[in-house]
């Protein structure tokens, strides 16, 4: 594998695979080729320290209909095979608890997010690959039961940068891809040539493999055996273009890992190595209408995780505006 900006330079036809197939040894020159440590302070945040008040306002000038698109699925309470750990939802008082007026009616939630049935954002303290965290912190010594004191989604803060979204499905006229297919660094060139729309510095980058749609028609399966999402020949050409952020409507990683020993090869590259915190499990398809509407496919996109101090990610509802 020799994975490069020259192989997304000349976008050849790629096939419907997961793979090809890396080594570990392969897979670790990757690593080394990407991963930002030392950069940025404070090194917690990652790449979200590429997002600077220009970023902003190039962001905010995304915005010309003001159509805002959520982009998060619901609470989803409902076990099956993409839902393992279902989310909670009851209610805590239903008008007879307090006193009588004025009545008041309040609920509990409650997940275990970090799965395939909530949509979310993997902080940096989420992933280490070889026992060590984001910026080379060694993750036993930052990460215990109380939490995390490195790379932590209180750090994070908001982000409010801009969006583009890779909407492959549309580019090649299908209603999704299926799962097991691996996007590589050439499919994104393609989907930019046909969409007029380029990544660049500080964006966060969306993929859209049509996953929901698929469900919805096709009904349930369970994404951690097969799912498309980004094989890591990807990632180097995402490295250069100097994104903040990526996410997509599985969890960016094709399934079954093209990787030897590596389940979530993505995520290893994307957060451990390069600081890019990631959105999971998007509901993409109202984006995706949205933005062939309008006939462009960069937007203003605002990210606002729960502060949860020592936490490993967030639920979060993502809105995209246009």
């Amino acid at each position: 594998m020799s994975p490069s900006s020259a192989d997304a330079a000349n976008p050849a036809p790629t096939g419907v695979g997961n793979g090809p197939a890396v080594s570990r040894r392969e897979f670790d020159a990757l690593f080394e080729a990407v991963r930002t440590w030392g950069r940025w302070s404070p090194a917690d945040r990652g790449a979200w320290n590429r997002v600077t008040a220009d970023h902003v306002r190039r962001a905010a000038a995304c915005v010309r209909t003001g159509t805002v698109v959520p982009l998060a699925l619901p609470w989803d309470t409902r076990p099956g095979p993409g839902n393992r750990k279902p989310a909670l939802h009851h209610m805590t008082d239903l008008g007879d608890v307090e006193a009588p007026e004025p009545s008041t009616h309040k609920d509990f939630i409650a997940a275990d997010y970090h799965g395939k049935g909530i949509t979310h954002l993997d902080a940096l303290c989420h992933i280490a690959y070889r026992g060590q965290l984001y910026d080379g912190r060694t993750a036993h010594e930052v990460v215990d039961a109380a939490g995390a004191r490195f790379g932590a989604v209180s750090t994070l803060g908001s982000l409010v940068t801009r969006g583009v979204l890779l909407d492959l499905p549309a580019v090649l006229g299908i209603h999704w891809l299926e799962p097991g297919r691996a996007v590589h660094a050439r499919d994104i060139v393609v989907v930019e040539r046909a969409l007029d729309v380029t990544i660049g510095d500080g964006d966060a980058v969306l993929l859209r493999s049509g996953h929901v749609r698929r469900r919805e028609e096709l009904g349930a399966w369970d994404p951690d055996t097969a799912s498309a999402g980004f094989h890591v020949d990807a990632l180097p050409l995402l490295a250069e273009r100097g994104i903040a952020l990526l996410g997509g409507d599985g969890d960016s990683d094709v399934r079954p890992s093209p990787v030897d020993g590596v389940h979530s090869p993505v995520h290893a590259l994307a957060v451990a190595a390069m600081g890019v915190p990631l959105l999971d499990n998007l509901d993409l398809e109202g984006l995706s209408a949205a933005t062939a509407t309008a006939g462009r496919y960069d937007f203003m996109l605002v990210v606002a995780p729960l502060n949860v101090p020592g936490g490993t990610g967030s639920p979060v509802n993502p809105a995209a505006v246009l």
